[in-house]
């Protein structure tokens, strides 16, 4: 029990510095491509590692593929990428895995969920999505921001998979990835047993390596600290 508190109390204060560091407008690289930005594509070091990028297609909140996606690949900073291949490495031994949904995301991305968000015509996935809440409260509510950690390169939105039977499935975690409303937040009480304990498996696995969680959002990880916290990427993820 002083182990898991030790734990929690170390990510809440580095989500404070997190969350402190997001609120300055980084500057934003001029690199033109994944490799002059220092970013590593997670399959290189973890090949195993299922990969399910929503926003290179329309299975997403927006409906469409969003900006920026030219393929289905997750890019992080080369610390960040060698903590998730651990965090890999250490559940695989166990009978489990990883599926991730959005590693880097480019700021051009992030402005197309802003234009997104400002228009009340398209709500093709809001049944789905955040069927209790209206536009404007994603913005207020912190589900979608003018500026994003995952364009710092050291952010990554993944669930659990149990691998234990030899065919990876995807575990029950609640809700659906990118599901706007209280029922994501990590620590909700509208949760089974099973969802509980899927979602605390996760938490303590990426706490190992040093990730911190967004607490409104069960699938959100920051490496602490960050690598490069004062610039954001605008390359391509392709």
């Amino acid at each position: 029990m002083t182990s898991r508190i030790c734990i929690s109390l170390a990510l809440v204060i580095a989500l404070t510095a997190a969350t402190a560091r997001a609120a300055e407008p980084p500057r934003v690289s001029t690199a033109t491509d994944a490799a002059a930005a220092g970013l590593v594509e997670i399959r290189t070091l973890s090949p195993q590692i299922q990969l399910d990028i929503r926003y290179a297609g329309a299975d997403n909140f927006t409906g469409a593929a969003v900006p920026g996606y030219q393929a289905a690949a997750c890019y992080l900073l080369a610390p960040a990428a060698q903590a998730l291949a651990q965090v890999e490495a250490d559940l695989r031994r166990a009978g489990y895995g990883l599926r991730v949904y959005d590693c880097y995301r480019p700021v051009r991305a992030v402005q197309a969920f802003m234009a997104w968000v400002h228009d009340p015509r398209e709500q093709s996935r809001k049944a789905l999505q955040y069927p209790d809440l209206n536009k404007p409260q994603l913005l207020a509510d912190g589900y979608i921001a003018e500026r994003s950690g995952h364009s710092r390169g050291a952010t990554v939105d993944l669930g659990l998979l149990d691998c234990r039977t030899g065919t990876c499935v995807v575990m029950d975690m609640g809700t659906d990835f990118d599901f706007f409303g209280v029922r994501a937040h990590t620590e909700t009480p509208e949760l089974t047993p099973a969802q509980r304990g899927n979602r605390q498996q996760l938490l303590q696995a990426m706490a190992r390596r040093g990730f911190a969680n967004y607490p409104q959002e069960w699938w959100h990880y920051t490496l602490q600290p960050e690598p490069d916290p004062g610039t954001a990427y605008d390359v391509p993820v392709q």
